[in-house]
């Protein structure tokens, strides 16, 4: 099962004034390259719906995701696309509803499904780029390790707290691995209603820069400690 937005083709001169904005950071013929693209994005989540939301604001052509979780109350204090009326519901079927309603012209596939070993190549299947927004070790090294296969860039994101990171891991270069080492765990789940959006910019901007075909420094680990206000490269 899954759930696609419902297309309402705008008329032209609409569509012409969505992108206008993007004009001046971005070309002509760059906002008609990320029209022709198709991205993954791993979970609706924190993270998750914040991408999908800068991802559809943008005009990416096709947009899929995957996440078979429910809203709970838990989320309420930082996830985009969940609301009290909201808890219950699958968050793969709001987010194509929310698709729907911010951008129907985008291509969007919401599969209410986990990522798993079972169906990791057949969601990334044809993308240009997979954006992580899980919240485990575990199902973050299974999706790099299936893009690496696939030869697809993944551009990592992750948070804690008042922290945020982001990396774009490409086939082979054993980023995710540095990232986190054996035997790496995760120490905490807190998470403000301001640092999902802040690392969903890194990695929005970073999957932009890739997907246009702008220069990118793989291999690095953008960190951002937002109580200090302070950011850092590593590796």
């Amino acid at each position: 099962m899954s759930f696609r937005s419902s297309p309402r083709w705008a008329v032209a001169e609409t569509m012409e004034k969505r992108y206008i904005r993007n004009l001046g950071a971005l070309s002509e013929e760059e906002c008609s390259l990320l029209q022709k693209k198709t991205v993954l994005v791993a979970g609706c989540g924190g993270l998750g719906g914040y991408l999908i939301e800068m991802l559809l604001r943008l005009g990416v052509g096709e947009i899929r995701t995957a996440d078979g979780d429910r809203f709970e109350a838990s989320n309420l204090n930082r996830q985009l696309l969940s609301s009290p009326a909201l808890l219950g519901r699958s968050k793969a079927e709001i987010a194509a509803e929310r698709a729907a309603a911010v951008n129907p012209d985008v291509r969007f596939l919401a599969v209410p499904e986990f990522i798993t070993e079972a169906n990791v190549m057949r969601l990334i299947q044809g993308c240009d780029a997979v954006l992580d927004a899980l919240d485990n070790i575990a199902s973050r090294k299974l999706l790099a390790k299936a893009c690496a296969e696939a030869r697809i860039p993944l551009i990592h994101g992750a948070i804690c707290g008042w922290s945020a990171q982001a990396a774009v891991v490409l086939p082979g270069d054993g980023m995710m691995d540095r990232i986190y080492p054996k035997g790496a765990a995760l120490k905490s789940k807190a998470s403000l209603s301001f640092t999902p959006p802040f690392c969903a910019a890194l990695q929005t901007a970073l999957c932009v820069r890739l997907l246009t075909g702008r220069e990118i420094e793989a291999g690095k680990l953008y960190v951002a400690d937002l109580l200090d206000m302070e950011m850092e490269r590593l590796f």
